[in-house]
């Protein structure tokens, strides 16, 4: 009979679960390895998900939330049908791929002040990419087991971002510094951002720093990389 689980003890599963899945990828976690990190007994996981496939699912949808799971799930947790989680990562990635400060940018044919312009923009971005940094890690280390997945974030989620930003760098072109070529440089930025705000929080040796002074000095030497314009 399906059954009900303590919110709290769900949580503590998916969140060892979460780290488990970042570590090792998809295909070389084995359940016994979440039973292991969330502290049960070797078999116990079975009394909560049905299969690998059922405890991915979960942790794909839930790898950011952080509050009460409603509805909250029967348990086991059943096995997803063909194609679920996929469908779940494609309509999260494209709810996700809306950046209004860089999409009114585009749709600003000129401005006063394309340092601020910018500096809203890659604010925007550094936000976005902190704030769902355990599901954008989790979906980047196990799409490299999962081509289907792998399509989905390279095409669907990097993309998308790198052609608005290189739309971007060409509409401002007369007021940023020169580069030899706008779509490396869009990747630079994206790269930037991306380690700041989301890997290095799994760095094996991490430096010790405060959030705030991270995002603004990652902004801050962004602008000075790109923008002719020096505040006085």
């Amino acid at each position: 009979m399906a059954r009900a689980a303590p919110d709290d003890r769900l949580r503590a599963i998916l969140r060892a679960a979460t780290e488990v899945f970042i570590a090792q990828g998809y295909r070389r976690t084995q359940m016994s390895d979440v039973s292991a990190a969330a502290g049960l007994a070797k078999g116990t996981l079975y009394l909560y998900f049905e299969s690998k496939e059922a405890l991915f699912d979960l942790v794909v949808r839930n790898a950011d939330q952080d509050g009460p799971m409603e509805p909250a799930p029967e348990l086991p947790v059943s096995t997803p049908q063909a194609g679920e989680t996929l469908q779940y990562v494609a309509t999260a990635l494209a709810e996700g791929s809306t950046f209004p400060a860089l999409q009114a940018a585009l749709s600003r044919r000129r401005v006063a002040d394309v340092r601020t312009e910018l500096e809203g923009i890659l604010r925007e971005l550094y936000a976005v990419l902190f704030q769902h940094r355990r599901g954008l890690k989790l979906v980047d280390r196990c799409a490299q087991d999962h081509p289907d997945l792998a399509r989905l974030w390279f095409q669907g989620g990097r993309e998308v971002l790198l052609g608005l930003l290189v739309q971007y760098l060409d509409r401002r072109a007369s007021r940023l510094r020169p580069v030899p070529d706008r779509a490396i440089a869009a990747r630079m930025v994206i790269e930037n951002l991306v380690f700041w705000a989301v890997h290095r929080h799994w760095d094996p040796a991490p430096q010790r720093m405060d959030e705030k002074v991270a995002e603004d000095t990652v902004v801050q030497l962004l602008l000075d990389a790109l923008v002719k314009e020096v505040p006085a």
